[in-house]
């Protein structure tokens, strides 16, 4: 076999800005030459921080729900929702287990991408 993972693509109105919004996110950098109409955020080198994230302009917006979204984890749940927030994400469900093993929250970015942050326990 001779495939690799390279990454995930998301579509967008205005590829550059919600480059901004995911680089932020994982407190990564935008490669060299993004624009509104294409925008990559660069890899990591350590596996925990996943894969290359390109942004493609398309002109219809999101009308359904993703078929494929994103889970982020930490171990600082409260406070990354909260930074979460504050970068233009919207809240979109909170499920908490009674014994508050299991929770996550369901946010979508700026484009409305759905996304989840898994609370992780170290």
């Amino acid at each position: 076999m001779n495939i690799n993972f390279l990454g995930v693509s998301f579509d967008s109105p205005n590829a550059e800005a919600i480059a901004q919004f995911w680089a932020q996110v994982l407190g990564r950098e935008i490669t060299d030459g993004a624009s509104a109409d294409f925008a990559a955020v660069a890899a990591d080198d350590l596996a925990p921080s996943g894969p290359l994230l390109m942004l493609h302009k398309v002109p219809e917006g999101k009308t359904v729900k993703n078929r494929l979204h994103l889970d982020l984890s930490s171990s600082h749940f409260e406070s990354e929702s909260a930074r979460l927030l504050a970068l233009g994400a919207s809240k979109l469900t909170d499920i908490k287990a009674d014994d508050d093993q299991i929770r996550w929250t369901t946010f979508a970015d700026p484009d409305g991408n759905e996304f989840d942050l898994v609370n992780r326990r170290d």
